[in-house]
């Protein structure tokens, strides 16, 4: 026999509810970007406006609070991207978007130890991101801007080593002429032979 549905409506959270676990993610970023990965726990749910109990309610623990912060980064990756502008252009702007969060990651990966739960959720996240990037492979290939043998793999991968050349002390001509010269080489490599 199976169970009644439960007559109670289903709700999305409150909106305060989501505007708290908003200000956490952002809290967050700043806060592992000025002290590093290992800030204490109430220094975030402070700088957030938030006790304690509701940090935890919203993040066990400091690595899923990592996790959201680079799957915001990938929200917004994703609404950005138009899979009919020019590879280079993609990848450029991609980079521009990412920096700072390619920054971070870097900054985090240095310091995180994860258990297995966790390491595979940052696979599922990069996953999410070869996903996401893949419509605009299928369209660059298309075009004939990249070789068919290309995969989303790698494609993410020219994206992180451009972002490592754009630092926050560059004005914005070496910034352009960094990534210009960069991704000439990166896609040189990438288009057919």
């Amino acid at each position: 026999m199976t169970e009644p549905a439960d007559p109670r409506p289903t709700r999305a959270p409150r909106r305060d509810a989501a505007l708290r676990r908003d200000a956490l993610i952002a809290a967050a970023t700043e806060c592992f970007t000025t002290h590093g990965y290992g800030v204490p726990l109430e220094t975030i749910a402070a700088a957030a406006g938030v006790g304690r109990a509701t940090l935890y309610r919203n993040f066990p623990d400091r690595a899923a609070l990592a996790l959201a912060i680079f799957s915001r980064g990938a929200d917004r990756f994703e609404a950005m991207l138009d899979p009919a502008l020019p590879i280079m252009e993609t990848i450029e702007q991609l980079v521009r978007a990412g920096a700072q969060s390619m920054t971070l990651l870097a900054r985090i990966a240095a310091e995180l130890h994860l258990d297995t739960a966790n390491i595979g959720r940052f696979v599922e996240l990069r996953e999410r991101m070869e996903r996401i990037l893949t419509p605009t492979l299928i369209a660059a290939q298309a075009r004939g801007e990249v070789a068919d043998d290309v995969s989303p793999h790698d494609l993410l991968l020219t994206i992180r080593m451009a972002s490592t050349l754009v630092q926050p002390y560059m004005a914005e001509a070496e910034v352009s002429a960094q990534l210009g010269a960069a991704l000439r080489l990166l896609l040189n490599g990438l288009r057919p032979r």
